[in-house]
């Protein structure tokens, strides 16, 4: 388990009081079957944010990184029927090295996290037509190209791409700050 799902873990007891095994036998009490009725389940009826709701739901299904076989499976999972979308997550990756050595990829079932000391970004291919960068850019107003995301959700902001060739120096200017706020 990587650290920041061990803080995560950690903060979900100290701000709620009930530990993540509760929290999963309550999810699982409910019987769902999709993903997102569980996220909702927990954020409407229990007040919890999307990050810990997320991570209940997965811990639930299994579904998260820590009971996948490997993160390459990961990411190829991540991939299947958008194959068009993994020259966008290369370039990104490369261009995203660049910044600095101390920069944590850890893949989940439908996303590569992005951490420094604190998650930065994701990399989202969203569906068959849209990759989205997910960037937390807290204080930062929307652009053109910078959507401001919905309240409680993991990032602040989206950029919505469809192509390698989106990939320009807006975007990776944008990585680029959400990196260096994230250290």
């Amino acid at each position: 388990m990587d650290q920041a799902t061990q803080t995560m873990i950690e903060n979900l007891y100290k701000n709620t009081g009930t530990s993540l095994e509760d929290w999963v036998e309550i999810v699982r009490s409910q019987s769902f079957s999709k993903h997102g009725e569980a996220v909702n389940f927990l954020k409407k009826t229990h007040g919890l944010t999307h990050g810990f709701a997320n991570l209940i739901a997965h811990k639930a299904k299994e579904s998260d990184a820590d009971s996948a076989d490997s993160p390459s499976d990961l990411i190829t999972k991540q991939y299947q029927g958008k194959e068009h979308f993994k020259p966008i997550y290369q370039e990104l990756m490369s261009k995203i090295k660049s910044f600095g050595k101390d920069i944590e990829v850890s893949p989940k079932n439908s996303y590569v996290s992005l951490r420094r000391k604190k998650q930065f970004a994701i990399l989202n291919p969203a569906t068959k037509t849209r990759f989205e960068i997910g960037l937390n850019l807290k204080g930062f107003a929307a652009s053109d190209k910078l959507e401001a995301e919905k309240p409680n959700a993991m990032c602040t902001h989206k950029i919505c791409i469809s192509s390698v060739e989106e990939v320009d120096k807006e975007v990776l200017d944008w990585l680029h700050i959400a990196y260096e706020k994230a250290g």
